[in-house]
């Protein structure tokens, strides 16, 4: 049975241009829009999308679907989606986000302590304004998880002097960290934070992680980034501690509703700055997720899925 390959992504003939020439004996259907997914899925066992692309619609009217590869490292959305067959193998993209990641924790940690906001503001105004800086140098980065990003933001926070401080559920050393406590002192370690970077994955053992307990231990002049998931931290417990003054600010690229409900109190809050869930994304993504990609489409179409990287749910018909 010849494969066929739906791809849904924003930028899926990207993606198909690419995989054309490797798998010249398979069939790719590249989709920008919901609707044209629609209209090319009903032959297709291999469907390719971002975690969040996915919809309820599509899995059903897909009756010869055997793998997902996701274009995301979560999979959450995919491996809850209602009619989702138990035999559907999934697999997801990992491993290559930390550039990307930790340029934008870098991001609202610059403008945080640069005062960007209040810079923009005075440009707008045409107001010379020459005002102390608040350096990173020296300063603390708390980060809740530590896997490969935090490994990449570890490595460019050391160039920037700062002293890292990691919470795992799991590691105790890890490279270019100075300590690493284990998640049960995240109050103890959230305490010390100039910045405290969230990098968890959202599970049922991370829902509400960073509560209003973890923000009360925080210091008045404290940062919290939230580049993972929305589920991890306390919304409603942030926004009241935003609201007092309790912590210095937020950046927030990922919330518990998305997109961020406009009447949402974080977009008017002067101590928030927000990005629409942006973080994995990069110029050149095609490009970093490509080789992955191939691996496991080979690996599927070779009938030997145990060698494929980052998999999430394995079909119990494949696996025999």
């Amino acid at each position: 049975m010849t494969s066929k390959i739906l791809i849904l992504a924003r930028d899926a003939e990207a993606f198909a241009e690419q995989l054309r020439p490797n798998f010249p004996d398979v069939a790719f259907f590249a989709a920008a829009e919901p609707q044209d997914a629609l209209g090319n899925c009903a032959d297709c066992d291999v469907l390719m999308t971002r975690n969040d692309d996915c919809f309820e619609a599509l899995i059903r009217a897909m009756p010869r679907l055997r793998f997902i590869q996701a274009l995301t490292t979560g999979t959450e959305l995919i491996e809850a989606m209602p009619g989702l067959p138990p035999d559907v193998l999934i697999t997801a993209a990992r491993g290559f986000h930390g550039p990307q990641m930790s340029e934008l924790a870098f991001l609202f940690m610059l403008s945080f302590a640069r005062k960007l906001p209040a810079i923009i503001e005075d440009q707008k105004q045409r107001r010379w304004n020459r005002v102390p800086q608040r350096l990173l140098a020296g300063k603390t980065m708390v980060v809740l998880g530590v896997g490969r990003i935090a490994e990449e933001l570890a490595k460019r926070a050391k160039v920037f002097d700062m002293r890292v401080v990691g919470v795992s559920a799991s590691r105790t050393i890890a490279a270019r960290f100075d300590a690493i406590y284990p998640r049960d002192h995240l109050k103890e370690a959230a305490a010390q934070a100039d910045f405290l970077i969230v990098l968890v994955p959202a599970r049922p053992a991370t829902h509400h992680l960073v509560d209003a307990a973890v923000l009360g231990a925080m210091k008045p002049t404290a940062v919290l980034i939230n580049i993972a998931r929305g589920e991890v931290v306390d919304e409603a417990a942030l926004i009241a501690a935003l609201t007092r003054r309790r912590i210095a600010g937020a950046g927030l690229d990922v919330f518990a509703t998305e997109p961020l409900p406009p009447e949402s109190p974080l977009w008017g809050m002067d101590n928030v700055l927000i990005t629409s869930h942006i973080g994995g994304m990069s110029d050149n993504y095609v490009e970093q997720v490509m080789p992955i990609v191939i691996e496991n489409l080979r690996a599927y179409l070779a009938g030997t899925p145990a060698g494929m990287r980052y998999i999430i749910r394995m079909s119990e018909g494949l696996r025999s």
